[in-house]
């Protein structure tokens, strides 16, 4: 009886039976051309969990025939790094030492550091794996020192080729011929959320509590569930979330009774609570500035309280916005300036905006009538652009009013 988990038999040997991640290992993909070329550089991966990253870092090891060390940050410890590294001058490491270190984020900015002096001499060659982003999380030393790649959460179709291999090998070990439709593989692929260890794993589980087929009722009844569907499909957990926002949008409490309790019920009450924040900001916005204020201490609340009275403060929140006036002004101000950014304008401020030239030429508002003077802000390219657009809503109606008045537009 083989008992090495089905997962690891199934794990890639080489780039081309890499599930998904085609920006990087597919016919144009950058990785794929870095290593192509035998550049074997300092690493950073970044992305969910079961997207590759381990699997990445073992097959780089074996092409370049380095000598490959793993530690897991959350439990290894600075004397775990110094043995590494004095590994490096042995004569197993003639090929120089490729350091894996997983979820590099638990390390502290000295356990960081002590790697610094030797990916500068070349001892060792870190690649690093994180689920965070990279940017806030890792020394700003190592990032400055490698390449940094981003592994993405892999879909339901790159998923389903890695289980009818699995569904294979299950058959072929215990010589029989259980089989699964297509519908059910594209289920326990959704149900990975885009993990692919995770739908292999319950790929297996289900095999071996089926006679003839997997069924989808057996897969189902190996995920924990409540309240119907809100199950570890990414899917359905987003499209809770998303029915929540476009219910509140819309003005409809009680859709957003519905959603609000289908998602605390299913678990998710730090999504519920993130996704209340940004409501406030995007839909509600400038027409009822303070919703965002009385959001945040609903979810703050919340937070303290815990489940099941979290769900009070937070029907509280959901009901408040749901009822509130609705603006996205300031959402796509922000949006048309960005986009205005994207394609390289607005770069030179007017002289007399900056410091450099004293303010020389600067009007002072609050030095003429009413606090206004007309000035130009924005940069000469862009002097005309208008991103911003009052909208119709009692407290916006009211801001531009003021604002015409002051500026003699009426």
């Amino acid at each position: 009886m083989i008992s090495t988990p089905l997962a690891d038999r199934l794990r890639p040997v080489d780039f081309d039976t890499v599930c998904g991640q085609s920006h990087l290992f597919g016919k144009n993909g950058i990785l794929k051309k870095v290593l192509q070329r035998g550049h074997i550089t300092n690493m950073i991966f970044f992305g969910p969990p079961g997207t590759g990253k381990t699997t990445c870092a073992n097959i780089i090891a074996k092409k370049s025939g380095m000598t490959l060390h793993k530690l897991n940050a959350t439990s290894a410890s600075l004397s775990d790094i110094k043995e590494v590294i004095a590994s490096a001058d042995g004569i197993m490491a003639e090929n120089g030492v490729l350091l894996y270190i997983d979820e590099i984020q638990y390390f502290n900015k000295k356990q960081q550091q002590s790697l610094l002096e030797y990916l500068e001499n070349g001892k060792i060659t870190l690649i690093a794996s994180t689920t965070e982003n990279p940017y806030i999380y890792i020394y700003n030393a190592i990032i400055s020192r490698s390449m940094v790649f981003e592994f993405k959460a892999l879909s339901a179709d790159d998923i389903v080729p890695v289980l009818i291999r699995g569904l294979d090998i299950l058959n072929r070990d215990n010589s029989s011929d259980i089989s699964c439709d297509k519908d059910t593989l594209k289920y326990i692929a959704e149900c990975g959320a885009g993990d692919v260890r995770s739908s292999v794993n319950l790929l297996e589980s289900a095999y071996y509590i089926s006679d003839t087929v997997i069924e989808k009722d057996s897969v189902s009844s190996l995920m924990p569930k409540v309240l119907g569907n809100f199950d570890r499909a990414g899917t359905v957990h987003y499209d809770m979330l998303a029915g929540l926002q476009k219910s509140i949008r819309g003005s409809d409490p009680d859709a957003t009774a519905f959603y609000l309790a289908k998602i605390l019920e299913g678990g998710d009450m730090l999504g519920a609570i993130r996704r209340l924040l940004v409501i406030a900001s995007e839909d509600i916005g400038l027409a009822y500035p303070m919703a965002a204020s009385i959001v945040y201490s609903c979810t703050e609340a919340a937070k303290q309280v815990g489940m099941p009275e979290a769900r009070i403060p937070l029907i509280n929140a959901a009901l408040f916005l749901a009822t509130c006036p609705k603006s996205n002004s300031a959402y796509s101000a922000y949006a048309n300036a960005a986009d205005v950014i994207s394609k390289g304008m607005g770069q030179t401020l007017p002289p007399y905006m900056r410091p450099v030239n004293k303010y020389d030429g600067y009007k002072y508002p609050h030095d003429y009538p009413r606090h206004y003077v007309k000035q130009q802000y924005l940069p000469d390219d862009i002097k005309d652009c208008k991103f911003y657009e009052f909208g119709d809503n009692k407290t916006e109606s009211a801001a531009k009013a003021y604002w015409d008045l002051i500026k003699g537009n009426k």
